[in-house]
């Protein structure tokens, strides 16, 4: 499903972009020649029409000028429209949104990004290392240190999905990690249930994907004293304008919730995956940090610039521009064995700062140096790029994107930029 196409890429029925101008308040899309943005919209009708996308929502901010297209439904059976307003799960798209929490609590100093977690996550305190990834839970050794918050922004507290490290399916710490996703917790019985288990790599050694992120969102509660739903809603989403983002949808929004499908065993077939009746029908009992948020393209894309704005948003600052510049700094090991993840060149081309994988390499056709995003499973991405004064997104409801799809609308988004 994480597959590079969809990480980087990897991942209104019939709006023109001749009416994206009303969309955006009727400014004018001088910014963007629009005759050269309609290869977006035909990239999106393309898969639409062949059946492997329900609908997409793109939406491109250029030099101050937006533009947005949405195109096919939100629902098959219904046949509602897709439209701007639509909610998508965001899935790991929310883990850029936990780094930020992280480090407003460093900028306050209730937390020190290098000093260890322990005071607030006891259950990691003195942790024991796996001699062998692959071997018996009771082989282990002392860490050579603790585990801080910069490990779990960056991946490097030693834990995480254990298939995405190269930890072969049948190692016991696999079958425990897979035996914790079966499982309904709340925060505290998660904390017990991970601060059982040893670290499959020391702290610092190895970058280890996703549960750094569910335990950062532990930390944030416990550091702040708040939930953390309240901390993202009163301390990011209000005052950077982002009404329809959270972790649930109220009954009132529901109607605007695209459902969410895989790619059926016939070509140009969708297969739906999740009852839209009950997806994020009430706040969960151990909110994710990693993968838990819906939102709009127009709510993410506030966050997104206010990131492209070194931390400030139209004069609200959440951030300071060096903390921004700390997350956009690459941390990778640089060791391809510590760095690993799905495949080896994964990484080819970019870096891994805080919460936020960065382009270290422009490759033909896409992203400028220095452009930055992490994109979510459910097939919705995003990417900044500071040096067009750039940012889009591309939502779409399907977490297994098509083949090609990916590299077709970044060239046809990149043509654009830069005729």
């Amino acid at each position: 499903m994480f597959r590079r196409a969809l990480l980087v890429a990897v991942s209104m029925g019939v709006a023109t972009l001749a009416g994206v101008a009303a969309l955006t308040g009727g400014k004018p899309a001088s910014a963007l020649a629009q005759d050269p943005l309609e290869g977006v919209t035909a990239v999106l009708d393309k898969y639409i029409d062949a059946g492997e996308l329900a609908g997409a929502v793109s939406l491109v901010y250029h030099r101050g000028e937006v533009q947005v297209s949405a195109r096919g439904v939100q629902d098959l059976e219904t046949g509602t429209p897709m439209a701007r307003d639509t909610i998508f799960g965001l899935a790991s798209m929310t883990k850029p949104i936990t780094a930020v929490a992280v480090m407003m609590l460093v900028e306050e100093g209730k937390l020190d990004l290098d000093a260890p977690v322990d005071p607030w996550l006891p259950e990691l305190a003195e942790p024991k290392v796996l001699s062998d990834p692959n071997g018996p839970l009771d082989q282990v050794y002392d860490a050579p240190r603790a585990v801080t918050p910069r490990d779990l922004l960056r991946y490097t507290m030693g834990l995480g999905f254990p298939e995405w490290a190269g930890i072969a399916s049948e190692a016991p710490i696999a079958q425990e990690f897979a035996a914790m996703r079966r499982g309904d917790f709340t925060a505290d019985e998660y904390m017990e249930r991970l601060g059982a288990l040893p670290l499959a790599f020391a702290p610092g050694e190895r970058w280890v994907y996703h549960t750094p992120s569910m335990v950062a969102g532990v930390l944030i509660e416990r550091a702040s004293g708040m939930g953390l739903a309240e901390f993202f809603r009163t301390r990011i989403f209000e005052p950077l304008g982002m009404p329809d983002t959270g972790f649930w949808v109220p009954a009132a929004k529901r109607h605007r919730l695209a459902s969410y499908y895989r790619g059926g065993e016939q070509p140009g077939t969708l297969v739906p995956v999740a009852d839209n009746g009950t997806r994020y029908a009430a706040p969960p009992k151990f909110p994710s940090a990693g993968g838990g948020l819906v939102s709009t393209v127009d709510d993410y894309l506030r966050f997104g610039r206010m990131l492209l704005g070194r931390g400030e948003l139209d004069g609200v600052r959440i951030l300071s521009a060096a903390s921004v510049d700390e997350m956009l700094t690459d941390q990778l090991p640089e060791e391809p064995e510590r760095r690993f993840f799905l495949f080896e060149d994964f990484w080819r081309g970019a870096g891994f700062g805080l919460g936020l994988q960065i382009t270290t390499e422009q490759s033909e056709g896409g992203p400028s140096v220095g452009s930055f995003w992490w994109h979510g499973a459910t097939g919705v991405q995003w990417t900044a790029d500071p040096q067009q004064d750039l940012i889009f997104l591309r939502f779409i409801q399907r977490g297994d994107v098509p083949r090609g799809f990916g590299a077709e609308y970044m060239q046809a988004l990149y043509s654009a930029i830069r005729p």
